[in-house]
């Protein structure tokens, strides 16, 4: 197919057409089948370097940006909040300056703050990658899940996917409801009303409070943990409470079509959104995400990269 990109960063799903996720879809396809038969791209990125900035907590994302970039040859350097001069009090427009002063070709970026990546796409001329802004976005996540459904059920036309658990703090969730509806999945998201707005809704996926009716007719469902950093004030009275409703446990992975897939951003809260023997079953699909997170933040890197130095899209392989 031919490759259709015109993006120097990634902030949203929503600046994405569908022809670009598939472009994407198509570079991890690659380098996954080249990573499979055990060679490396001859990567365009070979000899540049990427600062990770996570500017917040992480492990999965990190780790994944750090192993793609350097299966496509490129120096990282990792830079935490703790670590920086931002806890001196420089402005992130002095860091993100020095950093391309620094000769930096390109900016991954977790933060706090929602819109903090896109601000530093607009005071830095090289390609800034959201990791994840506030409850905004996490586009990258989004794409590694479209993926692996992709490649699980062979296609997202027409598939039911339901997305449980704490939708109005996720970024997960905000881009994925706005990944798969672009891709022609039917989108449902439940949890308690009080972290499921109906207000959703206007987006074009369905609210569903019965979890029962959520899951039964599913093609996937994908878990949310509890996003306690996020929150101001509780919306349950307890764990424990939460989990007697809307925690998935083998009794309720039986209302669940035979051969639903189940997914999870990460970290898991075992017990809590969803039973140790659900996480590790056959139907999970778990580390498969993490896998493919590698890949599609492969293709990601080498894509913005190669259109804002006018180099070809196609890799080398």
């Amino acid at each position: 197919m031919a490759l259709t990109w015109k993006q120097k960063d990634l902030i949203e799903i929503g600046a994405l057409s569908c022809d670009e996720m598939n472009t994407i879809f198509s570079v991890a396809r690659q380098f996954k089948a080249s990573a499979q038969h055990g060679s490396l791209p001859k990567s365009l990125l070979a000899g540049r370097t990427l600062v990770n900035l996570f500017l917040e907590p992480s492990t999965r994302t990190r780790l994944a940006f750090e192993v793609a970039a350097k299966k496509l040859q490129a120096e990282v350097i990792t830079i935490s909040g703790a670590s920086s001069s931002l806890t001196k009090g420089e402005s992130l427009r002095d860091t993100a300056q020095n950093m391309a002063a620094l000769q930096a070709d390109m900016i991954i970026m977790r933060h706090s703050a929602s819109g903090a990546p896109n601000y530093l796409s607009q005071v830095v001329d090289i390609p800034i990658i959201n990791g994840g802004d506030g409850a905004h976005a996490h586009p990258t996540q989004a794409l590694l899940d479209a993926f692996t459904l992709i490649e699980q059920l062979g296609n997202i036309q027409g598939k039911k996917i339901t997305i449980l658990g704490d939708i109005l703090y996720s970024r997960v969730a905000r881009s994925n409801m706005e990944c798969l509806l672009k891709l022609g999945a039917e989108v449902t998201i439940a949890g308690p009303s009080t972290l499921v707005p109906q207000g959703f809704a206007a987006l074009g996926v369905r609210v569903c409070y019965d979890l029962r009716a959520a899951l039964q007719d599913a093609d996937a469902v994908m878990l949310l943990r509890i996003q306690h950093e996020r929150q101001a004030a509780t919306h349950f009275p307890s764990i424990g409470e939460y989990t007697s409703m809307f925690g998935l446990n083998q009794e309720r992975a039986q209302w669940l079509k035979p051969d639903a897939i189940i997914m999870h951003p990460g970290p898991i809260n075992r017990g809590v959104e969803i039973d140790s023997e659900l996480a590790d079953s056959n139907r999970s699909v778990i580390l498969q995400q993490v896998t493919n997170g590698i890949m599609v933040r492969m293709a990601c890197i080498h894509l913005c990269y190669a259109y804002h130095n006018g180099l070809p899209l196609q890799p080398e392989l």
